[in-house]
């Protein structure tokens, strides 16, 4: 495969917490954006950064260099792919965003196969912010001659790029991004429980914080995800909802590998009990609420 040039049009499927931020960042930096998420409403406001809102994911991708998908899973994923289906030309460089798991991988490196796509298998770390900021990091595998192609999508969207396989179908991309996440909502939880703990006990939390400060048991992150608990200010920059599809796409993917994922199960559960007691649209630091019968902690 010779070298393709890099784009000038992307298409983006999903514009949620993470795509929208994302296609307003494409739309900024010059590529030609053409959007569609299920809700058209929540698309519109990208208007006003250049990008064209479409109705229907055919019209969104009809041309487009790159297509870029940032759906809630991989089946959400492949749905939508296969409305664009007619409007697809072989050849296009799909740069497949979505967390889908492995098992939801293997079914997008199949319909890629069917429509004679080039599949880039690249999920991104990071939440609302990095993604408004463009601050995101992209994993990715795929073929080195699309590479050039994608470049102009990940630098819009990313800081950084790291570059993991060759074959977007291996799905190594999507492999340590499961592990980092595994990473991710384990400290969550941590912070989660760690308050809760505190609350029950009586314990001032400024006293934890003031016990592990600059130490090894220190975590920017944790404090982030107890200081959106402790202020009560729990506006999504991951949601809950999302956090336990994550958690059970993680539980699977060690199944598969034969590997217990205790502590990744017991967090989906909690996930769980959050969303039953209404905190499924709040961000995920919303685990707290799971100590608790009453859901209110």
């Amino acid at each position: 495969m010779t070298d393709i040039p890099p784009a000038r049009s992307v298409a983006v499927l999903g514009t949620g917490i993470m795509g929208s931020g994302m296609a307003r960042n494409l739309a900024r930096s010059g590529l030609d954006t053409r959007v569609w998420n299920r809700t058209r409403s929540k698309a519109e406001p990208l208007t006003a950064d250049g990008a064209h809102v479409t109705g229907t994911p055919a019209e969104a991708v009809d041309g487009a260099d790159v297509v870029l998908t940032m759906l809630h899973d991989g089946q959400a994923a492949l749905e939508t792919m296969r409305q664009a289906q007619d409007a697809l030309r072989p050849g296009t460089v799909w740069a497949q965003a979505t967390t889908a798991g492995l098992d939801g991988l293997d079914a997008l490196a199949a319909f890629a196969r069917e429509t004679e796509l080039v599949l880039v298998d690249s999920p991104v770390l990071g939440t609302r912010q990095p993604a408004e900021s463009g601050q995101l990091l992209v994993l990715a595998a795929g073929p080195v001659a699309v590479r050039s192609t994608v470049w102009p999508v990940f630098d819009a969207i990313g800081s950084r790029t790291v570059w993991v396989g060759e074959n977007g179908e291996e799905a190594a991309a999507t492999r340590l991004k499961l592990v980092i996440n595994s990473w991710v909502l384990n400290v969550t939880h941590g912070a989660a429980e760690a308050l809760a703990l505190a609350k029950g006990l009586g314990v001032d939390p400024r006293g934890f914080f003031d016990a592990i400060a600059d130490g090894p048991l220190d975590n920017g992150y944790l404090r982030v995800k107890a200081g959106q608990v402790l202020s009560g200010d729990l506006e999504p920059s991951f949601a809950t909802r999302t956090a336990e599809k994550d958690a059970r796409l993680i539980v699977a993917a060690g199944e598969r590998a034969g590997v217990r994922l205790d502590v990744a199960a017991a967090g989906a559960e909690r996930f769980r009990r959050a969303i039953a007691q209404g905190h499924g649209d709040e961000d995920m630091a919303a685990s707290y609420f799971a100590s608790f019968d009453d859901g209110r902690g």
